[in-house]
């Protein structure tokens, strides 16, 4: 019997897309571009359907911009998005996904960990109805065990305190229909987590199993420290937990306090001398590192109300190459445009 969150959907089936865009983001990927490149172009040979690749330049310190717009120089259906800086993967996914014009997108990473020829079998289950299909991973060749283990363990604590529906094992790497991209672009929050966006967004969604292939150059872009910080983002942005532990944490700091207490009253009935400053001092610490954390938690709560107030724009394009014209804003970027020329007015 399903789960009450699964929603039964009934597909239709639907030809190959007319176009499929392919969305990749980059940071520092010099060394990786003339392999993506000679991948990418074979792979779009054996395509069934138009392709457009949008590439991402998401701030790099290196020559990825001149590689990628020398790519673009030479083949049109590549598409390049130059931002004014480093906005974070997140972001920069988002972007590709903005700038995209296919019936059908695929977001995928330029270390070629995720094998482009995986996306054939996600066409399929776009045949089939499917509006999400992601990939998941079966094996991680070339990784470290802890690598592994850690990978293991972020994707089911991400299930546990984000969205008991996020399916684990399983990154970025998805085919998204236009019908569920339009979705997802009405949501424009600064703090993302396309992950757990796609999964809330709903439509008929299906995994892929693969093995994920090793890094064709260089590191991960997700070193544990960073992934603990995706964790934390993703957690505070989609979920209310950590202030639901707050309270349980009051609860256990309380029952600490009540417990000394009763050994406090019963050495006075038993005649004994109670110390005091030891249970007064473990009380005190108890409690002031419970008020601490508390308002820790709350704090970063507030502080992405708070930066989510100003209405910023999710990012800055500097320059782009093979792209006639900006991407449609979404609704949220229109009204932050309209309050800040009411604002000039004003002024």
């Amino acid at each position: 019997m399903p789960s009450p969150e699964e929603v039964l959907h009934i597909l239709r089936p639907r030809c190959h897309p007319i176009r499929l865009s392919l969305v990749v983001p980059m940071c520092n990927e010099e060394a990786a571009i003339p392999i993506l490149r000679a991948a990418v172009t074979s792979f779009m040979r054996d395509l069934p359907v138009e392709p457009e690749v949008i590439l991402v330049n998401d701030g790099s310190a290196d020559a990825t911009l001149v590689k990628v717009a020398e790519w673009a120089a030479d083949d049109p259906r590549v598409k390049v998005i130059h931002l004014s800086r480093n906005f974070g993967h997140q972001i920069a996914a988002t972007a590709g996904l903005d700038y995209a014009t296919g019936d059908a997108i695929v977001l995928i990473d330029a270390d070629l960990q995720d094998p482009l020829c995986v996306i054939h079998e996600m066409l399929e289950c776009y045949r089939q109805g499917y509006d999400v299909v992601y990939g998941q991973r079966e094996a991680r060749e070339g990784e470290p065990a802890f690598k592994r283990i850690s990978a293991w363990a972020f994707y089911r604590l991400m299930r546990t305190i984000v969205d008991r529906r996020l399916p684990v094992d399983a990154g970025d790497f998805r085919l998204i229909s236009r019908e569920c991209l339009d979705g997802l672009r009405q949501m424009r929050e600064q703090h993302r987590f396309l992950r757990g966006m796609v999964t809330w967004v709903g439509y008929p969604q299906c995994a892929v199993k693969y093995r994920r292939n090793p890094r064709v150059t260089g590191s991960t872009k997700y070193p544990v420290h960073k992934m603990l910080s995706f964790a934390w983002t993703a957690a505070t942005s989609f979920s209310i937990l950590p202030l639901q532990i707050i309270i349980v944490l009051g609860m256990i700091a309380g029952l600490c306090g009540i417990e000394e207490a009763i050994r406090a009253v019963a050495a006075l009935l038993a005649g004994r001398t109670v110390p005091g400053w030891t249970s007064l001092m473990v009380v005190t610490s108890i409690l002031g590192s419970a008020v601490l954390i508390s308002i820790g938690i709350v704090g970063q709560y507030v502080g992405k109300i708070y930066e989510e107030s100003k209405g910023r724009p999710l990012y800055l394009v500097a320059r782009t190459f093979n792209i006639a014209s900006p991407a449609e804003p979404s609704p949220r970027d229109r009204a932050a445009r309209a309050a800040g020329e009411t604002r000039e007015s004003q002024g």
